[in-house]
């Protein structure tokens, strides 16, 4: 993770390999929008480094299966430690041990396939939504029930 600001706006990120040795953040429409930016353009950026990430424990079933894949799991050590994070929330949020076990079996084939990133699960930001920092902003989701009983 990393902290820094574009054209003085700031941000916080995740550095993600782009596989050549290199590293790149991924800048969002409204991040662009306010440091005044298109794609393209020449840009004053200052980042610094946020510390360690911390590693989520990997299931016991997941470090299995992994094991008997070995693209999956090469893939596995280059990804970012939230990427891992959202494979392994993925797979344990799961109500039932079958689609638990059906949810591994996809990972290895993904990440086999140099998928970096689970395709179908909205990640830490959903997980997240109700624990907010002050130092976050979140824009309030409407609540159609709440609204409706007005």
């Amino acid at each position: 993770m990393v902290e820094g600001t574009i054209n003085g706006v700031p941000f916080r990120a995740a550095l993600e390999p782009t596989g050549d040795g290199g590293q790149r953040i991924k800048v969002n429409k409204a991040l662009r929008d306010a440091a005044g930016a298109n794609p393209g353009d020449t840009v004053a950026v200052e980042i610094t480094r946020v510390g360690e990430e911390r590693e989520t424990r990997m299931p016991m079933e997941l470090c299995k299966a992994l094991g008997d894949a070995p693209r999956a799991q090469a893939l596995w050590t280059d990804i970012t430690p939230t990427a891992r994070q959202n494979w392994i929330l993925w797979i344990t949020t799961a109500k039932l041990q079958e689609t638990r076990t059906r949810r591994i079996e996809t990972a290895c084939d993904m990440l086999a396939s140099e998928k970096r990133r689970v395709c179908c699960f909205p990640g830490l930001a959903w997980i997240t939504r109700d624990h907010v920092k002050p130092s976050e902003t979140w824009l309030p989701l409407p609540n159609s029930r709440a609204e409706a009983a007005r």
